[in-house]
This record gives C-alpha cells, structure tokens and sequence, in this order.
C-alpha cells in the first residue's frame, strides 16, 4: 500500500470514529481530505480506496461539519471527470444527493448545491482531454443521468419538508443547467422537457407565500427565483407552437386554482398571475386577461385580510408595467389604492399601495409632458418611498417596496434630484443592496440608471418634431432637469455617497436575482459614472475596475458592451497595471477587442483602440493576449478608417504591437501593403498620425533591417518623407525620422549610398552639429556609417 493510500485509510478512520467527536484532529482529517481531493491524483486515489461508500458513511451521520467535509471531498472526485460522477451517483443515488439540498442547515445546502452543479458540468461537458484514457471503463448515457438529475430536483421544489433554503438552491440550480448557453445552439429539447414535466410545479413555487408559512416553506427570494426560471424558460423556446404550449399550461394551471377552490385558490391564482407578471410577462398577461381575473385583483384589494390585500395589491403593481393596463387602473384602481395607503393601518399594505401609485404615476417614463397625477404628487410619494427605506424598524422586504417606489418614480427629474440630494436616503439604499435582501437589487440598480440617466435616449430630429406638432401628434419633452449639467451634478454626489463600493458588492452577489438585465442596469451606471475623467480615479479607488470585468464577460450584448466601454475609458486614463493588478489585467482584454467589431459605434471603436494601445505597452505576455484574441486584423482595418483619430488610434496600436515577433513577421512577409501604409502615414498632414506610423517604422527598421532595402520599393516618395521628418520642426518626429535613417544606413552599404547621394547627407550634418541630444546622436551615427563605407569623408573637426 503506498503513503497515500494510507493516509486516506488513516483520515478515514479518525473521521468516522466515535471517540473523535469534534476533536482539532478530526476537524484536521476533514481538511486533509478536502485538499486532497483538489488534486486529481488525489481524487483518483481516494476514489479508488472505496472513497465514496465511505463518505456515504460520513453524509449518514448527519453531523453539519462531517457532512460539509464530505461534499467537499466529492466535488474534488467529480470535477470534470464524467466517469467518476456516473460511479459516485450510482454509489450515493442521486436521491440521495438532491435531499441533501433540502436540509436546514444553510452551509450544507449551499454544499450540495455547489456538488449537483459539477456534477452537471462533468455530465454534461464530460472530461478534460487528459483524463480520456481513464474513461474506457464505463460507457454512459449523459443525457440520461442529466434528465434523472433535474427530475429530482423538480420533485424536490413541491416536497414537504424541505427548507427554504434548499428550494431556492434547487431552482439555482435549474437556471443554470436548462437553457441552452447559447442561442445558436440549436437542441432546446431539455427545456421542452422541464417545461412538460415540471412547469407546474414550478408555478407551484411562485404561487407560495412566505407569511403565513404554507404548505411549501419558501423564502423571501424564492418567487423571484422562479419567476427568473420561468423567464429563462420562455426565452429558450425557439416557435410559436412551444410558446402557445407554455402559455396553456399556464393558463390551466391557474384556472385550476381559480375555479371552484374558493377564496384560497382565488389567492394562490394571483399570487402564481404575479410570478409569471415578474417573469414572463407575456404569459402573465395572458393570464390577466382570463376571464374574472383582473376583477378578482381589484375587488381583493377592498378586502379586510392583511393577507388577501398583501396578494392583490402586489398582483395590481405588477399588472400596471403596461401602458394599456396601466391606463385601465388609473381608471378603475387608483382611488382604491389611494384609499389603502390613507387609511390602512399596516405599513406592509400602505408602502404597496404607494408603490402601486408610484408606478402608476410614472406611466409617462421620462416624457415631462406625459404625467399621470398633479404636479407635486409625485414628489409627495416620493418623499414617503424615503422615510420609509430610512425607517430602520421596518424588516429588508417591506423597505425593498420602498426602492421599487423610488425605481417607478426616478423618472421625475425633480425627484431625481431631492433623492441625490439625501445623503440618509442614499446610505439606506446602499445598505440595503449589501443586506439578504437579494431582490431589492433590479430596483435599485433602475433607480441609479434613472439618477444617473444612463438609459438610452436619442434626441429628436427637429425637422420630426415640427412635422409631429404640424400633424397634432404628441412629441416627448425632455425636463429642464435632465440636462447634461443636472445629470453631471447628481453623478457627482452619488460618487460622493460610495455607490461604486456599493454596485461592486451587487455584482459580487452569487445569486439568480442578479439576472442578465441587471447587470445590463449595472453597466449602464458604470459607464455613467466614469464618463468625466476626474471621476474616474474615484471608481478605481472603491473597486470600479474589479467589478466591471465581469459584467464585460457576461450578461446582454448591450450590458457587455457598456461595461467594455467603462473599462477601456479606465485603462485609458489610468494606469492599467494599477487599475487591475495581477492577473486580472488579462481578463480585460477580451471585453475591449469585442469593441472592436463594427457593430459597435465609432467611439467604441475608438477608446478600444487607445485601451489596447496601453496595454500593448506594457508587456509582451499581453501582446500575446491582444494577439491571441485575434484583434490585429481589427486593428489592421481600422488603419484605413476615414475617421482621422481613429485611424491615428490604429496606427499607434500596431506601433507598440509592433514589439511582438509575430507583429514583425505579418511586416516581413511579402505580398501585402502593411508597410508601404506606414511609411506614406509617416508624410501625412496629421502630426499625431506621422509620430504613430514613423514610430512604427523605426521599430520596425531596428528590429527586422531586412524590412530597410524594402522601403523604396514601397513607393516613389519615399525619400521626400524621409526628408520632411528630418526637417520637421517636431523633435520626436526628427528623432523618429533619424532612426530610420540610420537604421537603413546600418542596413547595407548600397541603401547608405542612396541616401548619401540625396539632399539627406546635408540634412544629417546640420542635425548632427545640433545641440547635444537623441537627434544628433542618430545624425552622427549615420555620417559615421557613411564614412565607414567610404561613401563620405570624415570633416576636418572629426566628424
């Protein structure tokens, strides 16, 4: 037996002894088999001495630390290794692995959960290519060891029992392993799937209430949980026909409730209307429009249990998104709403009723001409959304209402600017973005888009707008307080609260809450945010940099190209090995290349360009990255662009890539116009343009002098430019200009003999009897070539 094996024997054995309770030495082994497991050669090894029976043994005891240990240890034997998943499921049962995320202790559920996710991952990517040869010994099916997976965790989400906790982690679970990664994928058939065998029960979910505990005991997150997983799943269907399937099995499930199960199946309809309302709305609408419904929702609102006006005044919120529906409330719902928020007693059904208001007024979006209530209502609500999320009795999730206030009417400058100008409102906010509370995170994230009014607006063609009023159309009205200089203002003072450190800890959260178009809200902030240059260090400073790297990786292609843009505005005008130390400098590569493609805009284009060009700067490791993530045929074309400063932006970009060997070889190779196009940008008008391209080709010149004899068959002015740069009144493109002389003087004696015959050899000796300097030095270095050759005589003062 070697050491190893017998350390494993030895760890085991003080695991499961009795007389070990709680002892430094067991904690010690359980530690030991962690790390271990790391390792694959460590996985292997306890894999193979009956590993997995004998942490069955030790997930048996039910003791939190053993079990926590255990799962540990499993997730190092399954990761990326399919054959040794399919052999720990068989052992284990996967019913057994998924009612272990149904436990109370929160620890061991997160535990479990982290396991089923690589056990999905190694099913479903299988191996790393270095462990194929280990695979040989079992042949599996993936697809069904997946299917039997996700079916028991959609039984999990219905089981009696089960904590709240696990429920939540269990639907975590479904929102990452369902939907296809990417659209272009075509096979939707695991969704189609989950959608036949488990839509109710996930409705089931969304349809529970937290208080007073059901049958099903959920948590404050659950509903938004399965209301992302339903979304999710809607998305991913591919044609009507899945769609029209979706939708009836909705609609059916919530007639079923609402049909003959009297007031408590009314409710639970509702509440299941809400989910789909916060999900797919398409579908919610949908089940709106069912006959009695809607009715049902305003009649509820009237009623004298906390509970069933909680339900429907929710339901009444959700319901007004759109502006047809919202319409049809103001008509029938508003006084109903006013009434609870004047005369209720409990705050939970009076910061809803506002919030129903709230969104009601804001109807009109950011169209000053388009206001639901009197001028000055708005601000009133707004006012109460703020006492209420400063009020440090209330709990998390009835003060969350008061931020989704304050989402709905952020719309109103007016109220945009007593909001920033609340230093205890805005420390609330933050701290409330830090709290449990993960679904407070979409609405504060809108609030601070609307603060910061970083939501797309294109201004209007004037010739539009008088055609509009000619024809008595309505034409939208921007408010006074939505200038540039308003908006500048309110940056500032968030800044000035910390809400960098505040957004830094949202995109931390790991949770489902943090959907795709949330982090889309999150970029938008950040690019807002760094958008003046002196505020930029501030981001930097509160962890700006490291947050945005993972929102340029992931999410909507507009919340992606936002980020990237934020970070190149920071790579810009910051030092880049600062603003993202270690490794992390390389990850930000990628997300500023993707600004490279043409559907981005010219100044997305532009500020990539000038990011890159520090980055490749800085070191060799990451011009091999800039490389590796092919932008030099981006950068190439760009050379081309008509736009002056992106075009100087291209030129100085391939200059300092010009330092890779590779770079130099695209240079060297024959049949191309790469560098006949630096030598002509070196005698253009554009000065910055003539310093980026006679750097490159000074470079170029020093480190390939076969690229020297090659200049003037490039084109027949070249010696015209060579000449301007040495005659130009700018010292660096002298000094650019002598280089590439000298280093085409050093090159060959017949390429000396060319340019000493030219007006360039009366050139060199005025230069070279200049003031002391990089200039001269090039000068006299070239002359002394020349004489060197025999091509000139050395003058009578020795040079």
């Amino acid at each position: 037996m070697s050491s190893t094996d017998a350390k494993v024997e030895q760890m085991f054995q003080i695991l499961l002894d009795p007389q070990e309770k709680g002892t430094e030495k067991k904690q010690k082994a359980s530690q030991n088999l962690v790390v271990l497991a790391r390792e694959d050669a460590g996985a292997e090894k306890i894999f193979r001495s009956n590993g997995v029976q004998l942490l069955q043994r030790l997930l048996d005891t039910g003791e939190p630390d053993l079990m926590l240990a255990a799962l540990r240890t499993l997730v190092g034997i399954c990761s990326e290794h399919q054959s040794r998943t399919v052999a720990t499921l068989s052992v284990l049962g996967t019913r057994r692995v998924v009612s272990i995320l149904g436990v109370e202790n929160q620890a061991v559920s997160l535990a479990a959960c982290h396991l089923l996710q690589v056990m999905f991952d190694a099913l479903k990517e299988g191996v790393k290519k270095g462990f194929r040869g280990k695979e040989g010994a079992i042949i599996v099916d993936p697809a069904r060891e997946l299917k039997v997976l996700i079916s028991n965790l959609l039984e999990l989400l219905t089981e009696v029992g089960v904590s709240g906790q696990g429920r939540d982690n269990a639907l975590t679970l479904l929102i990452k392993v369902v939907p296809r990664k990417s659209p272009k994928d075509p096979n939707n058939s695991l969704t189609l799937w989950v959608i036949d065998q488990g839509l109710k029960k996930i409705l089931e979910v969304g349809g529970s209430v937290q208080d007073p505990p059901g049958e099903l005991t959920v948590t404050a997150n659950s509903r938004m949980s399965a209301s992302i997983l339903l979304s999710k799943l809607f998305d991913d269907l591919r044609c009507d026909a899945e769609r029209e399937n979706f939708h009836r099995l909705c609609e059916n499930y919530i007639k079923s409730w609402f049909e003959g199960q009297g007031l408590a199946g009314k409710l639970r309809a509702i509440q299941t209307v809400s989910c789909l309302l916060q999900g797919p709305c398409d579908a919610g609408n949908r089940a709106l429009e069912l006959n009695g419904v809607m009715e049902s929702v305003i009649a509820l609102c009237a009623s004298e249990q906390e509970e069933e006006q909680l339900v429907a005044v929710e339901a009444l919120i959700h319901a007004a998104g759109k502006a047809k529906r919202a319409s049809f409330i103001t008509a029938n719902g508003v006084s109903l709403l006013k009434d609870l928020y004047k005369r209720s007693e409990k705050d939970r059904i009076r910061i809803r009723a506002l919030v129903g208001l709230c969104k009601l007024g804001s109807a009109g979006g950011t169209d000053f001409s388009m206001k639901q209530f009197a001028e000055g209502s708005t601000l009133k609500l707004a006012k109460q959304c703020r006492k209420w999320l400063c009020n440090d009795q209330m709990d998390a999730g009835t003060r969350r209402w008061a931020v989704e206030g304050l989402a709905y009417l952020t719309f109103d400058a007016d109220v945009k600017e007593e909001f920033v100008e609340d230093e205890a409102a805005l420390k609330a906010l933050f701290q409330l973005s830090k709290s449990e509370e993960r679904s407070v995170l979409f609405a504060v994230a809108s609030a601070l888009v609307n603060c910061t009014n970083s939501y797309d607006y294109e201004e209007p063609d004037p010739k539009m707008v008088e055609l509009a009023k000619y024809a008595k159309q309505h034409v939208p009205e921007q408010h006074p307080k939505d200038k540039p200089s308003f908006v500048r203002a309110r940056v500032k003072k968030l800044l000035a609260a910390g809400v960098v450190s505040a957004m830094t800890c949202m995109v931390k959260t790991e949770s489902p809450v943090l959907t795709s178009s949330c982090r889309e809200l999150l970029s938008r902030v950040f690019l807002a945010l760094v958008e003046e240059v002196e505020d930029r260090g501030t981001v930097v400073a509160q962890g700006g940099g490291k947050a945005l790297i993972p929102l340029a990786l992931e999410g909507t292609d507009v919340g992606q190209t936002k980020a990237a843009q934020a970070l190149a505005k920071l790579t810009i005008t910051s030092n880049p090995e600062m603003t993202f130390p270690g490794e992390r400098i390389y990850e930000v590569v990628r997300p500023l290349v993707s600004l490279l493609h043409l559907n981005c805009s010219g100044l997305q284009n532009f500020e990539a360009l000038m990011a890159l060009t520090n980055l490749a700067g800085i070191s060799e490791r990451l011009r091999q990255k800039i490389l590796k993530e092919k932008a030099v045929p981006m950068i190439e074309g760009y050379m081309f662009e008509e736009h002056e400063m992106i075009r100087r932006a291209a030129t100085e970009c391939m200059c300092n890539l010009a330092m890779s060997k590779e770079v130099q070889d695209l240079f060297e190779a024959t049949g191309n116009d790469r560098l006949k196009l630096l030598v002509l940008y070196s005698g253009e008008d554009d000065e910055l343009l003539r310093r980026a391209a006679a750097g490159g080709l000074a470079m170029l010149t020093s480190m390939r002098p076969s690229l020297c004899s090659r200049i003037p068959q490039v084109t027949t002015h070249w010696l015209e430019i060579l000449q301007a740069l040495l005659l130009s009144p700018n010292q660096e493109l002298q000094h650019r200009g002598a280089v590439v002389v000298l280093n085409m003087v050093e090159a060959s004696r017949e390429m000396a003999s060319t340019l000493m015959e030219s007006e360039v050899l009366e050139i060199l000796s005025v230069l070279a009897k200049g003031k002391e300097g990089p200039v001269a030095r090039a000068a006299a270095a070239s002359l002394g070539k020349a004489v060197e050759y025999g091509l000139i005589k050395p003058s009578q003062d020795g040079e």
